[in-house]
């Protein structure tokens, strides 16, 4: 798993064998940026990776000249592998990694951010919810936007923020727009 464009491309992200993570795929993470990159402008950007697992999405936006990322994952190997490659790319200082449950976390904070990356287990017991408490929160800046990955099954059309989505296999990104 490595970073595909901006300052750190071709840089790895550090990882591990655990089958609990399950990171998403270089040709997915291509087509999201590729998408991304005609509709906002990373220079600057605050974004927010929830189930960050490896954090292969947000070290991407942060390549891309994202100003800061906060990664949320709650996984022991996730949250090693997110500081090993913060510390490996000399980012410390642009990353805060917060080891919380999502829910709890959606619930207690307070800050905006232009770009929300969310990457639940495909059994996710409750993406409406989700939702709520994402737009209820106003964690999405004006403008904001927010990528979900999930499986085909779901679709999330009838929500007032619903733009478009893509679909890729089984995998879906779902994306949302303040």
């Amino acid at each position: 798993m490595q970073i595909l464009a901006g300052i750190y491309r071709g840089r790895k992200i550090r990882s591990s064998s655990s089958h609990a993570i399950r990171p998403c795929s270089s040709r997915v993470k291509k087509s999201i940026f590729d998408t991304l990159t005609s509709r906002i402008d990373f220079e600057g950007a605050s974004v927010l990776d929830l189930f960050a697992g490896f954090g292969s999405l947000g070290f991407e936006a942060l390549s891309r000249g994202a100003a800061s990322v906060s990664f949320v994952d709650q996984h022991v190997d996730a949250l090693k592998a997110l500081k090993a490659t913060a510390v490996q790319l000399g980012v410390q200082e642009c990353v805060k990694i917060i080891n919380a449950d999502v829910s709890t976390f959606l619930g207690r904070e307070t800050g905006q951010f232009d770009l929300l990356f969310c990457d639940p287990p495909y059994s996710w017991p409750d993406y409406n919810r989700l939702l709520e408490k994402i737009f209820g929160g106003a964690l999405l800046a004006e403008e904001g936007l927010l990528l979900i990955e999930h499986s085909t099954q779901f679709d999330f059309s009838l929500s007032p923020y619903y733009s478009f989505h893509k679909d890729y296999g089984m995998t879906r990104v779902t994306f949302f727009m303040q």
